[in-house]
């Protein structure tokens, strides 16, 4: 599902037009990634967390030059479910 189906569906189930709905959904992407940027997380109770995560150093190959390079060190977004929605998935994936 992408962002225009996603705002489609929303709209369908909740009776608000599109406009608004696009409007609470980039809201609402738009929290999570400020707060992220800050250095914060985001629990949303049933569902999960939005956090950074740092990935340190490393050294890799360039897959043309096959010369050795260093990736520099740096903070990465993240999602953990939440217990209840790993559950959920994976009670899904048995009924298929």
């Amino acid at each position: 599902m992408n962002r225009v189906e996603l705002i489609s569906k929303i709209a369908k189930e909740t009776g608000f037009t599109k406009k608004d709905t696009e409007k609470f959904v980039r809201t609402f992407t738009d929290m999570i990634t400020e707060t992220l940027i800050g250095g914060g997380k985001v629990s949303i109770s049933g569902f999960g967390t939005f956090e950074t995560r740092a990935r340190a150093q490393k050294e890799a190959y360039n897959p043309v030059t096959k010369l050795k390079i260093t990736v520099a060190a740096k903070k990465v977004p993240a999602f953990k479910p939440a217990k209840g929605m790993k559950e959920l998935v994976s009670e899904g994936n048995k009924n298929k």
